[in-house]
């Protein structure tokens, strides 16, 4: 069969199937839109009522406050968007209607009425949880098992994914502070827009991908009702979880503060989730397993603390961007926003740099284990707070600090995310249970988002403490903290049984690829 008459499913472009590149734009549009209104979402907040181009005049530490809620509900809500597409819809149809949910929500966010604001949020929620999860099972899918490319194809998608995140907080973010923040948020709906078009044009190209699923993948599926079933039957772990809803429904009536009965939301979805995990320890059959599962708890921990320091960027460093740096260059004052553009380019511009060099010294035999590089990430992503410690004491002796400060703590904390994001997910693929390696997926992402929540409540304290205190205390937590973590390294090695020693074999620039390609899940 010559290359025109292939279907359009098989047919490539530059060496990958075309699919990809639909998938590469629809991604692309999506993270467009969605770090555009985030890069808007807070600075739009706190903005004065009576400004040239007024906002909703809130305190900081009400906006920190709604964007740490914000940004982990749109974690958590990957994990029902991947059991729908896993039981129910495929993940093909859970894209787009995710992107037709997310679509209607930027465009209500483009009406001021507060209505149109929160309904907006909520239906953004609800479209990335469909959209995220599901589009990157779908670039998978594109290639067989064993293909070489597959890893490659994941670097271009990610490409995309930060290419969206470059383009929004220039564009969106100017449109958005100097001409009308609702006009902003209208833009990050326009680009969602395009993402649906494009996705919908090339279904032809990803017709062997992301279908409903059959009786036997459902079959296949480890049953949630099933696992709570076991927990009823074991009163200690039972026990346990109903201490932590009782907290929870004690937070409801006794917390301070609007979103009091939030911590109880919270915290019963954190007993819930306990309880399945220590139903799925229990049901393990093999030491082995049970040692790994262990070593997989200990680095969602990681990636908590983690997101928790690195989610700053959106919170209280944008409010602090706008607020407190002079941002002059030129005579020309720079959009606060742009400055979140900082970590996407510094992404594309170190990505393989930093994958190249773990993987020459995974290639010398010098450790370069998974829990290594996530040790050493966390403790360079909070280094780079020493120099918002640096901005907050020239702010404090000359009421205003300079901008170099924040472009030397997003190049760290960039580097930071390059040698610890990457490897997370994927190591957790290497020691996850295999008959609930999607259920740890799940847990992954919800893990990303109480990492958001508690950057919320770090950066909310900001108003009490001040930002000079906050960030001496992230830069000296995430040290200790990673510090600890490379003390245990050993022993945590032990308990993963050489979940990781076959890698040596693989090239260079395979590994490089294979770094690269995880990470998308974490923007």
């Amino acid at each position: 069969m010559t290359t025109t008459e292939l279907k359009p499913h098989q047919r490539e472009l530059w060496g990958h199937p075309i699919g990809l590149y639909i998938l590469f734009f629809t991604e692309m549009w999506e993270r467009f839109s969605y770090y555009g209104m985030r890069a808007l979402l807070t600075l739009y907040l706190v903005e004065k009522t009576t400004a040239d181009n007024p906002g909703l005049g809130w305190l900081d530490s009400e906006s920190i406050m709604l964007y740490g809620w914000y940004t982990m509900l749109v974690y958590v809500m990957s994990i029902p968007g991947g059991m729908i597409a896993d039981k129910i819809l495929g993940q093909k149809k859970a894209v787009l209607y995710g992107a037709l949910i997310l679509v209607a929500g930027h465009g209500i966010l483009a009406f001021e009425p507060m209505w149109a604001f929160y309904t907006g949020l909520a239906l953004i929620i609800l479209g990335v949880g469909l959209l995220k999860p599901n589009i990157s099972t779908m670039v998978g899918g594109l290639y067989k098992q064993g293909d070489i490319r597959r890893d490659k194809g994941f670097s271009i998608f990610y490409i995309g994914i930060n290419l969206g995140s470059l383009l929004a907080t220039f564009i969106v973010g100017y449109v958005g502070e100097k001409i009308g923040w609702h006009y902003g948020f209208g833009l990050a709906g326009i680009a969602m827009l395009l993402g649906l078009i494009v996705y919908m044009y090339g279904q032809k190209y990803l017709i062997n991908v992301g279908n409903k699923p059959t009786a036997e993948d459902k079959k296949s599926d480890v049953s949630l009702v099933k696992l709570f079933g076991d927990l009823m039957k074991s009163p200690l772990n039972l026990i346990i979880v109903l201490l932590i809803i009782g907290y929870a429904v004690y937070a409801g009536f006794n917390y301070s503060g609007v979103d009091s009965w939030g911590y109880t939301a919270l915290y019963t979805f954190i007993a819930l989730v306990a309880g399945v995990m220590m139903m799925i320890y229990k049901n393990l059959e093999t030491q082995v397993s049970r040692d790994r599962y262990l070593v997989l708890l200990l680095s969602f921990l990681i990636v908590i603390v983690f997101w928790g320091a690195f989610e700053q960027a959106g919170g209280l460093m944008s409010i602090y961007t706008k607020t407190k740096t002079d941002r002059t260059l030129l005579g020309w004052e720079v959009p606060a926003t742009w400055f979140q553009g900082l970590n996407a380019g510094f992404i594309i511009i170190f990505a393989t740099l930093v994958a190249g060099y773990w993987a020459k010294r995974k290639l010398k035999g010098k450790e370069a284990s998974s829990l290594f590089k996530m040790a050493i990430g966390t403790m360079i992503m909070g280094l780079g707070f020493v120099f918002m410690i640096f901005a907050a004491a020239e702010y404090n002796a000359d009421g205003s600090s300079g901008m170099q400060w924040l472009v030397l703590a997003y190049l760290f904390h960039t580097i930071g995310e390059l040698c610890s994001s990457p490897v997370a997910l994927s190591f957790i693929t290497k020691l996850a249970p295999v008959k609930y390696a999607s259920l740890m997926m799940g847990v992954y992402f919800a893990a990303t988002g109480l990492g958001n929540k508690v950057a919320g409540v770090i950066g909310e304290s900001a108003s009490e403490f001040g930002e000079y205190a906050i960030f001496s205390g992230i830069t000296v937590f995430t040290v200790i903290f990673g510090f600890l973590v490379l003390l245990l390294l050993k022993p945590l090695k032990r308990l993963t049984h050489g979940a990781e020693d076959n890698e040596r074999e693989m090239h260079s620039d395979e590994t490089e690829g294979f770094e690269l390609a995880d990470s998308d899940l974490n923007n």
